[in-house]
């Protein structure tokens, strides 16, 4: 609560909403998210998180619509992949990837999603 400058319980839901809005701002929204993956990598050397705590991750930051629309066939994620799915989630239409272009340079997982998602929605 020192960090958050509060020394109640009125303060300190004040202070989490205000938090809550600065964190959504775009110039913060990317640090947020990739201190957020950061922060789940428990072991000393450790680059990668498995798929689970990635979907876990993907609701609290992203919203529960992406979810259960994660594939399977990744057992783990690392730090590149984990940005460039925010980056894809923000200059791609979601769920329907109406703007997708194959010929762009996308990550091969990112590839191997869209084709997912349009082999699962038809």
């Amino acid at each position: 609560m020192k960090a958050l400058g509060v020394d109640s319980l009125s303060k300190l839901k004040k202070a989490l909403c205000e938090l809550e809005i600065e964190v959504g701002k775009p110039t913060n929204y990317e640090d947020f998210y990739t201190y957020a993956f950061r922060y789940c990598l428990t072991e000393e050397k450790q680059k990668s998180l498995d798929i689970d705590s990635i979907c876990e991750l993907l609701n609290l930051v992203l919203g529960a619509q992406f979810r259960p629309k994660v594939q399977s066939d990744y057992k783990v994620i690392n730090l590149d992949q984990w940005i460039n799915f925010l980056r894809f989630c923000q200059e791609i239409s979601f769920p329907d990837l109406g703007n997708y272009d194959s010929a762009l340079a996308w990550p091969l997982i990112l590839d191997n999603f869209v084709e997912w998602m349009r082999q699962k929605h038809g």
